[in-house]
């Protein structure tokens, strides 16, 4: 061949890969055009509120799809601890709501195809959520989750595949990687006629990088629906988790860390310190446009959750529950007039219940379980109307007011007699409203501005009493008043921005002390969080991409004393980092040939109320990589990644004000994060 010949093929091969990169570029662009999280559909820039989008390819591509941080660390505002303690569960916050939790989420709604799995004493529970499953996460910050209820920190809303979503095919992913790491995952669709399903099914094994860290899973996530005619759709989803077993390694103090980072606490070996999960969710959905003039949907769900557990601690360590989740969710949704002006309203009724049958068992230091501290059952039922409407003075400029009214009912009926009757009940009626402005400078700039209300209950397990049974008479629920200001737009042909400003005053905070090994809770006199969220991502040509996120914010305790008499006011809120900043650089080339480099930084954070504890910052660096085959109608998708590229050490979790009233030196605060791993997998498509 000769030398221009070769020049031209090789031009075209660079330009054919442009092509390919921006088609891909366009597709994913398409998927953000409507937000739905709100429950008032509309578009995004017509949405006075921080609303991120996440589409399939960030969520799927080169990712393990172990937990939520691999989709969402690019969201300004979000911070992610316990990825690796399976335990205990991935600990999510967003603008300091959430922090409080030693495992799980709290004060955070998260909703899967419309399934609600926070419950109604707001805790949530993400542990079978199916990431081979999902195309698309809506993330809300801020005063837009009011009309979620008891949420006051913002919304993670997953959207599923449906059969007729994806190309029909079946598709077998097997991935395996450092500690013991191995997963294997299988999903099929079809469709035929006005039908269609599909179904999901995975299990994972890992060893884990400390003692005592293994954990296995497994997940099945199917859907089955049915469309009568244009408009008119019944859904029905199934979901199960069989989760045998996930070890719990326990905190470490700081010397311990230090001297051996991999080991797992005495006692949580001694003890076999575990859980064990297995839970099934039925949901079935009715979306209709043609009954009436707007669009009607109503969700029926069911869930049934059997847990064990033994905490890393002897005494009444011991735990287990079964739980019955079940409600209904309905909203309407219409474009209308008011005044000669297009008004888009939206009103919803929700009914929510949550019955767990409870026990708790003493622990002997040597595992020996001898005898019952706890049999009761806990009930919580929530209520709630809400309603939102957005109000178009003209075609720039749009208002918008909604409001939420709950009654949340908690009580407990005391079984276990022998140390006096517990049972006992609480009331909360809560209205929570929202307004907001949105102005669109351009077609694709616009600036917005809201201020909510919002509460948040404390959940069962933080109403315990530090004094008996039942429940704790001096804990109160937090109140919340939320402010934004913000901007998102689309600057020349490649770099859009999302900016947001907030603050947010929060009375009778709920916040975390120990006594002895048991963890209890107590309002704070008031908090304040005043911060900065930057998005950006930047099509630097067809073919590569910077995405970059940055949170800068401050959270100070106001008018409190904590436990042991420390005097707090002023200080910092544990657990959260006053600086985070997350980037990442992709390129893309022809037929699914990809990499992507992303670092992480964590600003320094505190690990009790008092500050006697500083956690170092730290940077995590992350690579990987994939390339494509076809062959017929056939692809093989290779991929590879490394994670702490730099072997950085570092702390995946702070149990924050663990073990407070003890010396700061013997403090079990710290779970140390692995060092350098890998991972590799293949997706056969066929």
């Amino acid at each position: 061949m000769s030398l221009p010949v070769a020049v031209s093929a090789l031009a075209q091969e660079t330009e054919a890969q442009e092509v390919d990169a921006l088609e891909a570029r366009a597709a994913e662009q398409e998927l953000v055009l409507k937000v739905t999280a709100p429950r008032l559909t509309r578009n995004l820039y017509d949405t006075p509120a921080a609303v991120s989008v996440i589409s399939a390819p960030d969520i799927q591509r080169g990712q393990q799809r172990q937990q939520l941080d691999e989709s969402l660390d690019t969201v300004p505002g979000l911070f992610f601890q316990n990825r690796y303690n399976f335990a205990q569960n991935l600990r999510l916050s967003t603008r300091g709501f959430g922090a409080r939790s030693p495992f799980g989420i709290r004060g955070i709604r998260i909703l899967v195809d419309d399934i609600p799995y926070t419950l109604p004493d707001g805790q949530s529970q993400i542990d079978a959520i199916d990431l081979d499953s999902a195309q698309r996460i809506e993330v809300i910050r801020g005063p837009s989750s009011v009309q979620y209820g008891n949420a006051a920190g913002g919304v993670v809303d997953i959207s599923t595949a449906l059969g007729d979503e994806l190309p029909e095919a079946g598709r077998l992913r097997l991935d395996g990687g450092s500690h013991g790491y191995r997963k294997v995952a299988f999903q099929g669709n079809g469709s035929g006629d006005d039908t269609s399903g599909i179904a999901t099914l995975s299990w994972l094994n890992v060893d884990g990088h400390r003692e005592h860290s293994a954990a296995e899973k497994g997940l099945l996530n199917t859907r089955v629906s049915h469309e009568f005619s244009a408009g008119r759709r019944l859904t029905a989803t199934l979901n199960a988790l069989h989760n045998p077993k996930a070890e719990d390694p326990g905190g470490l103090s700081l010397s311990q860390a230090e001297d051996d980072p991999e080991q797992a606490t005495t006692l949580a070996k001694r003890l076999d310190s575990s859980q064990t999960v297995n839970q099934q969710t039925f949901g079935l959905q009715f979306d209709d446009s043609l009954a009436l003039p707007g669009h009607y949907s109503v969700t029926g769900f069911y869930t049934h959750r059997d847990f064990a557990q033994q905490l890393p601690f002897p005494g009444s360590s011991r735990i287990a529950y079964d739980r019955d989740f079940y409600g209904l969710s309905s909203q309407y949704q219409q474009a209308s007039h008011l005044a000669g002006m297009p008004l888009t309203w939206v009103a919803g009724l929700d009914v929510h219940r949550q019955s767990d049958q409870r026990r708790r068992y003493l622990v002997s230091i040597n595992g020996e379980v001898t005898g019952q501290s706890q049999a009761e059952t806990q009930n919580a039922t929530n209520t709630a109307m809400f309603g939102q409407g957005d109000l178009a003075l003209s075609e720039q400029l749009t208002v918008s007011l909604g409001a939420r009214y709950d009654h949340l009912r908690l009580s407990i009926d005391d079984h276990w007699l022998s140390d006096g009757n517990d049972s006992g009940s609480r009331n909360f009626r809560e209205v929570s409203g929202v307004a907001g402005i949105s102005y669109r400078i351009t077609p694709v700039h616009q600036i917005y501005g809201s201020i909510g209300t919002a509460f948040e209950a404390p959940t069962f397990t933080e109403f315990a009493n530090p004094n008996g049974g039942g429940f704790n008479p001096d804990l109160e629920p937090q109140q919340a008043l939320n402010r934004e200001l913000g901007m998102r737009g689309l600057l020349g042909q490649g770099l859009s921005y999302d900016i947001a400003v907030f603050s947010i005053r929060v009375d009778d905070e709920i916040l975390p002390y120990n006594l002895g090994s048991q963890t209890f809770y107590e309002n704070a006199g008031e908090t304040r969080r005043n911060g900065l969220e930057v998005g950006l991502a930047w099509d630097i040509s067809y073919a590569w991409r910077l995405t970059s996120a940055l949170t800068l914010a401050d959270y100070e305790l106001r008018d409190f004393t904590d436990e042991e008499g420390n005097d707090a006011d002023g200080n910092d809120i544990p657990g959260l980092p006053g600086e985070l900043w997350v980037s990442e650089l992709e390129w893309q080339g022809r037929k699914g040939r990809f990499a992507a480099l992303e670092w992480q930084y964590v600003g320094d954070l505190y690990a009790e109320n008092s500050n006697q504890t500083e956690v170092d910052a730290y940077w995590l660096v992350g690579l990987r990589a994939g390339d494509s085959f076809q062959w017929s109608e056939q692809t093989l998708n290779l991929y590879a990644g490394v994670r702490n590229l730099l072997d950085e050490d570092y702390f995946a979790n702070v149990r924050i004000n663990a073990n407070a009233n003890r010396p700061v030196e013997d403090r079990g605060y710290f779970e140390p994060g692995p060092g350098r791993t890998f991972y590799a997998g293949l997706e056969w498509v066929f």
